[in-house]
């Protein structure tokens, strides 16, 4: 696969003898854990890749505290990041990156958890874990970061951290494009409450705040094309799929293939600083003047 940087020209195929000249660019997809790509990013990867532009994939843990049929440590990152680079082979991804911080788990009752690992990322410092990564954005020539919102999406410490972080790395790196990947809340809600019909365990009070309300997304990404990368991606995170309990991950890859395409064919992002109302539906897209 070629190695491009940031915007530029290159020339795509001939047809009768004319130029097609095409501008290619670099997306980072920021995440906290193996798996958080296939959840929320996906299909703009797997997108962006299919148009011609490099796709890199950072994780700042191995997610080696997720739950598991593996006990949480060493085999289980070692597991879930073996699963990361076959997402992201599945997604045509060109690069894959792990900062190595530790996985800072949950508490029982959600939040920090008390026996973290020393170098638990929430712990990081932030501004030297947004220098390495600025030096990613800076190697790649990116001319787009995805982080999580201010709230992590669910509240996970970790999703919390790689918004701190990654807002920062963007200042440092003058990436200018951010993008914070998230959930239209209110069409998740109905999804949940469909699904709990068949599924009366999920608890659907811990989504009625979670991710974005549909008045405050600026990009709504058509990815219904690309299920098929979407769903393998998915798919690859076979350690967080299965098991006793029932697991998110376990119950989409259930959905029907038809169904699947229109729950899962749109993702969301919001871009901090752009006029209300704003409704963009490509990642590079910029609002009109005027």
């Amino acid at each position: 696969m070629p190695v491009w940087g940031g915007p530029h020209e290159r020339e795509t195929d001939r047809a009768n003898g004319v130029r097609a000249i095409k501008t290619v660019r670099t997306a980072v997809f920021f995440h906290a854990h193996p798996d958080d790509e296939a959840l929320l990013t996906a299909g703009t990867m797997a997108m962006l890749a299919a148009e011609g532009h490099r796709v890199v994939l950072v994780v700042a843990t191995s997610g080696e505290r997720g739950q598991a049929d593996l006990e949480p440590g060493e085999a289980l990152g070692a597991a879930r990041v073996a699963e990361l680079y076959r997402s992201a082979a599945a997604l045509g991804c060109a690069r894959v990156v792990n900062l190595g911080y530790g996985d800072s788990g949950l508490a029982p009752g959600g939040g920090i958890a008390d026996d973290r690992p020393d170098n638990a990322f929430i712990d990081a410092d932030t501004e030297e874990a947004a220098r390495r990564l600025a030096a990613i954005l800076a190697e790649e020539d990116a001319h787009l970061l995805t982080t999580y919102d201010p709230a992590g999406g669910y509240g996970h410490p970790d999703h919390v951290q790689v918004h701190r972080v990654g807002a920062r790395a963007a200042e440092i790196a003058g990436t200018p494009i951010v993008l914070e990947a998230t959930v239209n809340r209110d069409p998740l809600l109905r999804g949940i409450r469909l699904i709990s019909r068949f599924y009366p365990q999920l608890d659907i009070r811990a989504f009625e705040s979670a991710y974005s309300p549909g008045e405050a997304i600026t990009h709504r990404v058509a990815v219904r094309r690309f299920a098929r990368q979407k769903r393998a991606s998915m798919a690859a995170h076979a350690s967080q799929a299965t098991g006793a309990d029932t697991r998110t991950l376990g119950v989409m890859l259930k959905v029907p293939r038809p169904l699947y395409r229109l729950i899962f064919g749109t993702e969301w992002y919001v871009q901090r600083g752009l006029p209300p109302g704003t409704k963009l539906r490509h990642p590079f897209e910029v609002p009109s003047k005027g």
